[in-house]
């Protein structure tokens, strides 16, 4: 299947069965070559983003199932945010000799040792979404840096003329996820000395409790009235920023960011509570991840099959082969040109009750 007629060649069918949870147990041996009889370990890293159960696992699963006629399967775990949970994991699948690995790392360092293991086993191992770290065989994801710039632009776009003494609060990503840095940097790129960042915060485990304490403490440290933007780097880190701005008193919420394209965020966009969310293909990212691990089991060049057009260097490794995914700036004006067209949501779902005059206005129908 091509890449660009993924949009609507996956349906986001959730199909039913599935590899054991928390590892699963495999059938025959790791091989550099195999044919479509093949087993994929897929490790993702947390269920508090609705994307990687509702999305990434069963695309994938979809997709492998397509690669090799239905002889393929997928063993997927779910490390639900603990590193030492994907470790174990990681080390279950190595044991039970799946044939390759795609890792999406809680921590891009503690996993480390357990794709060592992996490689010392003959297993190759693919980084999805997030960049581990370790001897991986390639990578694939979005193009974080430009997550981070189409984010910075909005707000430098929202904030209009004189935005230079505008101050804003910055809501970063983890500290342990290496494409948290990369959105931050992606950010500052195209924030500094266009506006005023009058704090900055990183968010432990990317959690929206732990975004909605730095927005409280953001508030008392600048005040309400002299916040005029939220870059926040995720949608889930949105939510608990505009929540503590209502719960502040904020009549009028300011312009705050996102990313991912969650249906809540969508439906903020839609009521004028969130600016704007970058919106990722999750069908593009997940199918080039099972093209990619299903022809590396094969014997088949990624490289030169085309998968991997980019390099990346992780901390430990570089030159990684890679595929960088573009993304898209999602605002009122292209909900259906992005998220309804590709099959990530009906217009039923988005214009609930509460949305339809919304949904109506937007001409969502």
């Amino acid at each position: 299947m091509t890449l660009a007629a993924l949009g609507s060649a996956v349906s986001l069918t959730v199909l039913t069965g599935c590899g054991a949870v928390d590892g699963g147990s495999g059938s025959g041996s790791a091989s550099p070559t195999k044919g479509d009889d093949l087993a994929v370990g897929l490790l993702l890293p947390e269920k508090e983003n609705q994307r990687y159960e509702k999305f990434d696992y069963p695309i994938i699963k979809q997709q492998v199932a397509s690669l090799t006629e239905n002889k393929g399967r997928v063993v997927y775990a779910n490390a639900e945010s603990s590193a030492t949970k994907q470790s174990a994991q990681l080390a279950r699948m190595v044991a039970d000799r799946v044939d390759v690995i795609l890792v999406d790392a809680v921590d891009a360092k503690a996993i480390e040792p357990g794709i060592k293991k992996a490689k010392d086993a003959g297993i190759p191992v693919i980084a999805y979404d997030r960049l581990a770290q370790g001897p991986i065989d390639a990578y694939v994801s979005f193009d974080n840096e430009l997550v981070g710039q189409v984010q910075g632009r909005a707000i430098v776009e929202a904030l209009g003329a004189d935005a230079t003494a505008k101050k804003i609060v910055m809501m970063n990503g983890s500290p342990t996820d290496p494409n948290a840095a990369v959105f931050k940097s992606g950010a500052l790129s195209e924030l500094r000395g266009k506006v005023t960042i009058a704090k900055s915060y990183d968010t432990a485990d990317w959690a929206p409790q732990n975004a909605k304490s730095n927005m409280e403490k953001a508030i008392r440290a600048i005040g309400l009235g002299n916040i005029k933007a939220v870059l926040s780097a995720n949608d889930g880190m949105a939510g608990a920023v505009i929540d503590a701005l209502k719960e502040a008193g904020a009549s009028k919420v300011p312009p705050v960011t996102g990313q991912d394209a969650d249906l809540a965020a969508v439906q903020r966009i839609l009521s004028g509570d969130q600016y704007m969310t970058v919106y990722k293909s999750y069908p593009q990212e997940a199918t080039a991840a099972a093209e990619m691990a299903v022809a590396r089991v094969q014997g088949r060049s990624i490289e030169f099959d085309g998968l991997t057009r980019d390099k990346v260097n992780s901390p430990t490794q570089k030159g990684i082969p890679s595929q960088l995914v573009p993304v898209v700036a999602l605002t009122k004006a292209n909900i259906q040109g992005t998220v309804i067209q590709d099959g990530i949501y009906t217009v039923g779902q988005i214009c609930t009750g509460a949305y339809k005059a919304a949904c109506a206005g937007a001409g969502l129908k």
